[in-house]
C-alpha cells in the first residue's frame, strides 16, 4: 500500500494534536494507493485503545462509496509505544481485506502498516520512519 505523503503528514499532525491519547480513522484510496485520511473520533478516549462511534464508521462508509474509493486500511495511534500491533489490535483486527497502519509517536515518528489473519501479522510495511534525534 502507498501512502500520499500529504496524508502522512495529516496523520502525524493529528496523533500530535491528540495526544496523549490515541487517535484513529480510515485510510481511502484506489487501486492500493491511500488519498485520504478520514479521521473519526475515539469514543473511548482513551491512550492505550481506540474505538470508532458506529455512526462515524457508516458515514465514512457513505463517503467512500460517494467518492469512489475504498476503505484500504484502518488506522490509529500510538502515542506511547511503538509502531506494532498490541495484542487487543490482533484480535479486533477482523477484516482481512484492509491493512491496519499504526503511527507512533515513541522515540520517532514511525508509521507502519500490517496484514492481519487469524490474529497473526501476515506482512509488515514501512511508509514513514523519523528517529528522535539523540
Amino acid at each position: 500500500m502507498k501512502i500520499d505523503p500529504n496524508v502522512i503528514q495529516e496523520l502525524i499532525a493529528q496523533a500530535r494534536k491528540d495526544a496523549p491519547e490515541e487517535t484513529c480513522g480510515y485510510l481511502l484510496g484506489k487501486d492500493d494507493e491511500v488519498t485520504e485520511n478520514y479521521w473519526m473520533e475515539n469514543i473511548d478516549h482513551s491512550s492505550e485503545h481506540f474505538s470508532f462511534a458506529p455512526k462515524d464508521q457508516f458515514a465514512a462508509l457513505r463517503y467512500a462509496r460517494k467518492n469512489g474509493l475504498k476503505i484500504l486500511a484502518n488506522w490509529h495511534s500510538h502515542p506511547a509505544s511503538p509502531s506494532r500491533p498490541s495484542q487487543e489490535d490482533l484480535r479486533l483486527a477482523n477484516d482481512p481485506t484492509i491493512r491496519y497502519a499504526i503511527l507512533s509517536l515513541y522515540e520517532g515518528v514511525h508509521l507502519n502498516s500490517f496484514g492481519i489473519r487469524d490474529n497473526q501479522v501476515v506482512d509488515k510495511e514501512i511508509h514513514y520512519s523519523e528517529d528522535e534525534k539523540k
